[in-house]
């Protein structure tokens, strides 16, 4: 097997010193997750400081530590990589394994405000079928997650696919120019992480920092649709960059929606793709997973591969857990459909949230339930944003509304009486009230932003598979 990194090849991409001779088959920050083999860095974060893990990365098997000390404490044939600085020596590892790919490789980066990891998930999905594929694992797309990932990247990858996330400005662009894509993708501009920035069009500024680090030669994909279309065109040219692709439902776009059937679990879709029409289906519902599949096979198109094979292969996707994962829920007396979106929101991804639960078709008896927690990091208008939801979930023909947090009490307020409404301080406080709620035939969507813990309603819900469920008391409650 050959190791993902030698000595001699982190020592060439670092400027470190190595102790002793060693090989590597993957990378970890984290001693708890290190496998036998992996190079373990010891980074110096905000909290706590890798290098007082060194002997238990060693003791789970870490082939070497990178490290910007020596302590008498470890092993005195411990095998270290020593450097001067561990964040810094991490950057130019993932520098490092960018340079070694061949020249027909294809390094992708994807920014926008919501939908980065479903696109990076989708593309690494139709591009793994074609070639070898290294992508972001989860959202590791921070100052460490980038790098890391990166360095993780095999010599002889063929296409890589990287997502690039922020919430300050200046971040996107220090990551850009580690990654040095070859195609840039811009999902969306929209209202997120509002309380950092003055505007929106601070966020889509920001968003187009990842021009900073393209290749002069690289193509930019950005979604026709978005308000902010022309100033991220007209960053991208300030950056030197001409090639530009726009994807979306609009007359000009050039990976365009021609039509959309949204169903409860899938989508169908004819496109034109750059010049190809293209009739496919994607297997998570919504309307935001179409658009964004036309990013995909825009970044397809333009890093060469096969464009009627990705879409093909796009029928096979599913949404993950915490961002729309579908489960039945089994328990006395029928079952129940749990759509987890409990990992993070934002205004957008709730309104993409609130209408695949409206295409969700109810089973007999059953109802649709919104749990939802609070939108964090909104600013001053959060609650105004929060109580705006109101009229979305009337549409939508939502029968129940459970809500948590400061934030979405405003919403609770704004809901008329037709639609069934508890509100409670904490997803601790309300997580009885719901178990209580349900019950068979329903359709419950979970979601909020991470800091709400919207995840402990998902994991009690899911918990309930195949137990007696509290049926008689939500009856009772006329729920």
């Amino acid at each position: 097997m050959t190791p993902l990194w030698t000595h001699k090849e982190a020592v060439q991409a670092t400027g470190g010193t190595s102790t002793s001779y060693w090989s590597a088959r993957g990378v970890s920050i984290d001693s708890r997750s290190v496998n036998k083999g992996d190079l373990f860095i010891a980074i110096k974060g905000p909290n706590t400081d890798g290098h007082d893990y060194v002997p238990a990365a060693m003791n789970a098997g870490a082939a070497a530590a990178m490290v910007s000390e020596h302590r008498d404490s470890w092993p005195k044939d411990a095998p270290l990589l020593l450097v001067s600085d561990t964040d810094t020596a991490l950057n130019a590892l993932g520098v490092g394994a960018r340079k070694r790919l061949a020249d027909d490789a294809r390094i992708i980066g994807i920014t926008g405000s919501v939908g980065k990891t479903g696109t990076k998930e989708c593309l690494a999905h139709a591009l793994a079928k074609q070639g070898r594929t290294t992508a972001t694992k989860g959202n590791l797309n921070n100052q460490w997650g980038l790098p890391l990932s990166l360095s993780r990247m095999p010599a002889d990858t063929q296409f890589g696919v990287f997502e690039l996330g922020m919430n300050h400005a200046g971040e996107i662009r220090a990551l850009s120019k580690i990654l040095q894509p070859d195609i840039a993708i811009i999902t969306t501009i929209e209202p997120a992480h509002t309380e950092f920035f003055n505007s929106v069009d601070d966020i889509a500024d920001a968003k187009a920092e990842i021009f900073d680090g393209i290749n002069p030669d690289g193509i930019v994909i950005l979604n026709r649709d978005n308000p902010y279309f022309d100033r991220l065109e007209g960053r991208a040219a300030e950056a030197g960059l001409s090639q530009i692709i726009s994807f979306g439902a609009h007359e000009a776009a050039d990976a365009r929606l021609i039509k959309c059937s949204l169903h409860d679990s899938y989508s169908t879709i004819a496109a034109n793709i750059c010049g190809t029409n293209l009739d496919y289906r994607i297997g998570a519902p919504g309307k935001h997973w179409a658009l964004n599949s036309l990013a995909v096979l825009a970044a397809v198109s333009a890093g060469g591969a096969d464009l009627a094979d990705a879409a093909h292969s796009l029928a096979d996707i599913r949404p993950m857990k915490g961002r729309g994962e579908r489960q039945q829920i089994h328990f006395a007396g029928g079952a129940f459909t749990l759509i987890d979106e409990s990992y993070n929101a934002s205004p957008a991804s709730m309104h993409a949230a609130i209408q695949v639960l409206e295409k969700s078709l109810p089973n007999e008896g059953g109802r649709r339930v919104a749990v939802l927690g609070d939108m964090l990091e909104l600013g001053k208008d959060a609650a105004h944003i929060h109580a705006s939801l109101a009229d979305a979930i009337c549409a939508a023909r939502i029968d129940v509304v459970i809500t948590a947090g400061t934030h979405m009490a405003a919403l609770s307020k704004a809901l008329p009486r037709t639609v069934t409404t508890i509100h409670g301080a904490t997803s601790e406080d309300i997580l009885p009230i719901v178990i209580a709620t349900i019950r068979p035939g329903d359709v419950v969507t979970v979601k909020g932003s991470l800091g709400s813990r919207m995840m402990s309603i998902t994991e009690a819900l899911t918990a309930l598979d195949g137990t007696h469920h509290p049926l008689e008391r939500s009856a009772a409650n006329g729920y």
